[in-house]
């Protein structure tokens, strides 16, 4: 992971933004960051450049990182909710910061928050486990054309393009 580089491309607004939301809960930042790097590494060993596009790849990161997340600071707050509210403010922020047409954008919020619904059902389990049950979600995604496709599939991942 390159913080460095990720930090040098936020303008002064987007950095302050990004600092003020870590700031309120500095125990968050590690196990937060920790949960990125691992979202991507097995990313990366599972789909290589894929999960960059916008097809199934790209719902099973966005699922996970949020999962993620969520596991990794339920060990600080010992809280479902509290988790869940840490996972949405960084993935919205940084879904608010990143250059994103309007249904990428929609369909990353949307599977941001499928990850953190499954979230609950699925945080006591291993990692295999979780990315087993998320690689399936991910292959059962909807595929969207507009964004209004989304109030279709409230309970599943979607996607908008075939890898």
């Amino acid at each position: 992971m390159r913080v460095w580089s990720v930090l040098k491309k936020l303008s002064l607004k987007e950095f302050f933004q990004l600092a003020g939301l870590m700031l309120q809960n500095p125990l968050y930042i590690l196990p937060t960051l920790k949960a990125t790097k691992l979202t991507l590494e097995i990313c990366n060993a599972s789909y290589a450049d894929t999960h960059h596009l916008h097809g199934k790849a790209n719902a099973f990161r966005h699922a996970l990182w949020n999962v993620l997340i969520c596991q990794k600071t339920f060990k600080i707050t010992k809280n479902d909710e509290k988790s869940i509210i840490w996972a949405q403010k960084v993935t919205d922020l940084h879904e608010e910061l990143a250059p994103n047409e309007p249904l990428e954008k929609a369909m990353d919020l949307h599977n941001n928050q499928i990850g953190r619904f499954y979230f609950a059902s699925i945080k006591g389990s291993s990692e295999e486990e979780i990315i087993l049950f998320l690689k399936e979600k991910a292959q059962k995604g909807k595929k969207i054309i507009e964004i209004k496709d989304i109030l279709d599939h409230q309970s599943n991942l979607v996607y908008l393009s075939e890898e």
